[in-house]
């Protein structure tokens, strides 16, 4: 069965359709850096290194220090590492190869 998100939608669909399509690094940057304002792509290049922390056995302690995520910010990620839709662990497979 195909995983089905809470927040499917049709605008969702046209986004992820249009971030698939980038091709690098440079249409990446450039493409967010329209999208989305400077604090929010911060936020979410935060989420992901908390993420490859948490993957890697860092504590909470090092995690915080080293990213100055919350430990609300950190919890929440463990969370969704642990109890989630996958989308953290199968993306972290994919960097590892």
């Amino acid at each position: 069965m195909a995983y089905e998100a809470k927040f499917k939608s049709k605008e969702c669909d046209d986004l992820f359709d249009a971030i698939l399509k980038l091709e690098n690094e440079e249409e990446c940057y450039r493409f967010f850096d329209d999208l989305m304002t400077i604090k929010e792509i911060q936020s979410i290049s935060q989420r992901w290194q908390v993420a490859k922390m948490l993957d890697e056995g860092k504590t909470y302690n090092e995690i915080e220090e080293k990213t100055k995520a919350s430990t609300a910010t950190i919890s929440r990620i463990n969370r969704c590492m642990q109890y989630g839709a996958n989308g953290y662990t199968e993306m972290l497979k994919k960097c590892k190869k």
